[in-house]
């Protein structure tokens, strides 16, 4: 057995973040009244992912991207919303929505019985993460679960992964992995920690980046292959 602890991210590695999101703003812009929903999404999602991408490079705050991005979602139609209460309607929906990939379960189940210890390190809202894995099958098989909100800091941060590795009990940084989907956050916070890092890349897209991942892989067999 290569390593011990296995860090996995949640949305988009074992989660089904855009069918939960999708769901969520679908919902949210119906109440708001919203006749275009499709066209309301087409810009929140862009815009979102790029203000996640300034907190990751701690331009802006967590209480900025939360209260601001609904109000600028309707600013950009021309309407004038309370970016705050449209957080806290979006973040009740969301946190019912625990989709997982077809697969995700099974490979926990495998990697666990494995003799794995599994471990969940997820950036997000902490009502949000805890409330979407209440609603989830894979929150069992993890001994512990990081949020950046509690945790105090966010992937790509050493910071993160130093609290974290200072809550796992014998943590042993060369017998650690983390395994996630995205290259800014996951794996370059690998980086940044000294731990190996896995590439969960089940879109298959092209790296275009100057991060570099220990190992890539693009199905969970591929993942399993590797670590069993």
């Amino acid at each position: 057995m290569i390593y011990k602890t296995l860090l996995f991210d949640l949305d988009s590695t074992l989660w089904d973040f855009h069918s939960a999101e999708n769901y969520a703003l679908t919902k949210l812009l119906e109440q708001q009244g919203v006749e275009d929903v499709e066209a309301y999404i087409d810009v929140y999602v862009p815009m979102n992912r790029a203000m996640w991408r300034s907190l990751e490079k701690d331009e802006i705050t967590r209480e900025e991207l939360v209260e601001t991005r609904f109000a600028k979602l309707f600013d950009h139609f021309g309407f004038e919303k309370d970016g705050k209460e449209l957080a806290a309607e979006y973040e009740a929906i969301l946190s019912t929505q625990g989709q997982t990939y077809e697969g995700a379960e099974a490979l926990l189940q495998a990697l666990r019985d494995a003799g794995y210890d599994l471990y969940a390190a997820t950036n997000g809202i902490t009502t949000i993460q805890k409330g979407r894995l209440s609603n989830s099958p894979i929150a069992k098989y993890f001994k512990k679960v990081f949020i950046s909100e509690e945790v105090g800091a966010q992937k790509p941060s050493e910071v993160f992964f130093e609290r974290v590795a200072g809550a796992i009990p014998d943590y042993d940084k060369n017998k650690a992995v983390i395994i996630g989907d995205s290259l800014t956050a996951d794996i370059q916070g690998g980086i940044n920690s000294g731990i190996d890092t896995i590439w969960m890349n089940l879109a298959a897209k092209e790296n275009r980046t100057a991060i570099k991942p220990t190992v890539e892989v693009r199905s969970y067999a591929e993942l399993l292959e590797f670590l069993v």
